[in-house]
């Protein structure tokens, strides 16, 4: 693995990864770009120790690390991109990934839903609306022959 000088920091949301917490890896890629595919590596996987990780803090690192666990490996969260035939686009592509991966992973719990009851308006409007389609039901059937 290895880390760029003039690489960029991640950033998501209101958080910043510094760029040296970061690791590239780069390979062969399968997939379109003929001769070109076989001598060069364009396949990118950026790698993140979360464990390690200066730019998250301790609950965000926490919440990461729980929700991100069955995709680490020793604490580290790696992702591949290998779509496109530049290894330009393709590490835009990883950084993209990674930055959504830590803010779904780093968001706060959604809110409690606070249970509430029907008004008694909307319960009548209910009833009524039910007896409104039985009627129609019954209105839909053979006359009787009486």
């Amino acid at each position: 693995m290895s880390t760029n000088p003039g690489e960029k920091d991640l950033t998501f949301g209101s958080v910043t990864v510094p760029a040296s917490d970061l690791g590239w890896r780069f390979s062969r890629s399968s997939g379109p770009g003929g001769q070109h595919v076989n001598t060069s590596a364009t396949r990118v996987t950026l790698s993140l120790d979360l464990a390690t990780c200066a730019g998250l803090g301790r609950t965000r690192r926490e919440r990461a690390l729980e929700r991100l666990s069955a995709r680490l490996s020793d604490g580290v969260l790696s992702v591949s991109a290998q779509e496109h035939r530049s290894q330009a686009r393709n590490r835009d592509e990883a950084r993209e990934r990674m930055a959504e991966l830590l803010a779904e992973a780093t968001a706060p719990p959604p809110r409690r839903r606070r249970a509430s009851r029907p008004s008694r308006s909307a319960r009548r409007r209910r009833v009524e609306d039910k007896r409104r389609r039985g009627e129609l039901k019954r209105n839909r059937s053979r006359p009787s022959q009486e």
